[in-house]
């Protein structure tokens, strides 16, 4: 089976972690893994605003907190000021989960008291950014924010969307409106990162 899927995909930021966890285990060497879009894509089923909005959250947070050397996969915390079950929190907690190894109470228990994932984690925190990623071993921390609103979607969109939803579209239809869904994706991830996300040590 041959994968399709949009080119910019391929252009995405890469996010490149070292995880002792892997090293450790043989999984990797040296522990390094490299993560990008499509991986993410791949695991949440589709490519969305939220979900690249997530992924680019992680990459810039994650350029912040680690300015001088691969982050460590396992060792980082994060926050959200929503709970899990509001929006598109557990959405976004998916996608950040994949890359940075911080779950709520689901993540690995550990070996020896080692390479413990649970925990790092939590929700409806006191913060006013969509997202705090803490480095465990400093205490550092930076707040994300992230504002989808700001690359607007084609005015097509909802016109098309309510002719799929009806089961009233064509075939040309249905794609024309995918087409316009990613390249919104892509404006975001490819064009409009630096206006999207923003952020902020505390």
């Amino acid at each position: 089976m041959i994968e399709e899927y949009p080119e910019f995909f391929s252009r995405v930021p890469k996010i490149v972690m070292i995880d002792p966890l892997a090293e450790f285990l043989g999984t990797f060497k040296d522990g390094k893994i490299k993560y990008n879009y499509l991986l993410v894509v791949k695991a949440a089923g589709h490519s969305c605003p939220t979900v690249a909005g997530a992924y680019g959250m992680t990459y810039k947070a994650l350029k912040a907190l680690y300015p001088d050397s691969p982050p460590i996969r396992g060792d980082i915390k994060v926050e959200f000021k929503e709970k899990l079950e509001d929006g598109v929190a557990g959405v976004i907690a998916n996608v950040i989960t994949n890359i940075t190894g911080a779950t709520e109470k689901s993540g690995f228990k550990g070996i020896g008291g080692k390479f413990i994932r649970h925990s790092l984690m939590g929700f409806g925190a006191d913060i006013s950014s969509s997202a705090r990623f803490t480095r465990v071993d400093t205490g550092k921390s930076v707040d994300v924010f992230y504002d989808h609103s700001k690359v607007p979607g084609n005015p097509r969109q909802p016109q098309l969307m309510q002719k799929i939803m009806q089961g009233a579209a064509s075939k040309d239809e249905k794609e024309t409106f995918g087409k316009l869904w990613q390249e919104r994706v892509e404006k975001i991830l490819c064009e409009k990162l630096d206006e999207v996300i923003t952020v902020k040590e505390v």
